[in-house]
């Protein structure tokens, strides 16, 4: 079964996550601070930019931190395209568990873990919280959609906004972003029809890390 009319295509948005951080590999909250890409982030960067010059991606859209703009550069660079930068898909800001483990926050501040955990609605403390960012990846979204519509868009984002726009693209209550991995530099794909539905073609692609 297909969406859309028979000479419709979707808008195709492929989503990449930033390379590897020295935050990631220690499994911290990286959310606006801006760290860079460790030298192993950089080659996941590389091989993520040479699997996708075949895909016959149109534009290239980044958030603004240094992680995601250096990762999307590789691409941008041997796709030929600028890098436009957005906003809306900027990480979550963690407020002040930023830099922090899990273990870390909740040691701190078990009750507003618990909190967080709890509720979509609840940010950490001086920070986002999930629901607020599904409404600003949702909007951030629907505008790149009247952009680009019926182009293949590279969006290269962080761990919540691109589980957010699968969860939104499946229909799934927000707490099914606790139930979604994505490694460092995976690939993830969603085709968004012009008469309303979206279609999850794959999900944490890291084949090219494999190589």
């Amino acid at each position: 079964m297909s969406w859309g009319a028979p000479d419709s295509e979707p808008t195709r948005l492929v989503l990449l996550r930033h390379g590897q951080t020295p935050l990631s590999v220690e499994r911290r909250f990286a959310g606006r601070g801006d760290v860079p890409l460790t030298e192993v982030g950089h080659a996941q960067a590389e091989a993520a930019a040479r699997r996708l010059s075949g895909w016959g991606i149109d534009a290239v859209v980044s958030s603004p931190l240094s992680r995601a703009r250096h990762t999307a550069g590789y691409a941008a660079e041997l796709l030929g395209l600028p890098v436009e930068t957005d906003e809306g898909f900027v990480e979550t800001d963690f407020g002040a568990w930023e830099g922090l483990t899990f273990a870390e926050a909740r040691e701190r501040d078990p009750e507003g873990v618990d909190r967080w955990l709890a509720d979509p609605e609840t940010g950490p403390p001086g920070g986002e919280s999930f629901a607020d960012v599904a409404r600003r990846v949702g909007a951030a979204r629907d505008a790149l959609l009247e952009r680009h519509r019926g182009r293949r868009v590279l969006v290269v984002s962080h761990v919540t906004p691109i589980k957010v726009t699968v969860q939104q693209a499946v229909l799934a209550p927000i707490t099914a972003l606790y139930r979604m991995h994505l490694d460092t530099a995976c690939l993830t794909e969603v085709d968004c029809y012009a008469d309303g539905p979206q279609v999850v073609r794959s999900l944490n692609d890291t084949a090219h890390l494999d190589q």
